[in-house]
């Protein structure tokens, strides 16, 4: 399946890291024309990276249908913390100067009450642990917040 969660989480991470990987995400997310919104989230993010390697003329392009599809999918479904996940990690690495970041905060703010309920918040172990793993690396938690999600749950 395509376009089950775990297989775009998956693509998606590659595709982060490696260009190839990024050009093969966009072409699979550009073919999709359902309206779930967790895979828009992901074509979303494709989007994003295709900006990181197109040309300077079309990078612009590229941020704005993703933060088009982000509205969309966050429309959807405001409460799903892996949609809001993929508009933070992409929004919080745009340049201010594009206006496109107003969602980081509000994100923030969202996943980190949605870290804090865990295991009660909806997030699968898997998610639970790339969304932690990257508030905490990225700084998008305060000390007191990395000690509160580092504490074992229970």
């Amino acid at each position: 399946m395509p376009y089950s969660i775990a297989n775009l989480r998956r693509q998606y991470q590659d595709a982060a890291a490696d260009k190839q990987a990024g050009e093969k995400f966009y072409q699979l997310m550009a073919a999709y024309t359902q309206q779930d919104a967790v895979v828009l989230a992901y074509k979303a993010a494709a989007e994003a990276i295709r900006a990181r390697d197109a040309s300077m003329f079309d990078k612009l392009t590229y941020v704005q249908n993703a933060s088009k599809q982000f509205d969309q999918a966050v429309q959807r479904d405001a409460a799903n913390a892996e949609i809001r996940f993929l508009r933070l990690s992409v929004e919080s690495n745009l340049p201010s100067f594009l206006g496109l970041s107003q969602h980081v905060e509000e994100d923030r703010q969202f996943l980190v009450k949605t870290l804090l309920a865990h295991p009660r918040s909806g997030l699968d172990a898997e998610s639970f642990g790339l969304v932690r793993a990257f508030m905490i690396e990225r700084g998008h938690v305060s000390e007191e917040e990395a000690r509160k999600l580092d504490a074992p749950a229970g």
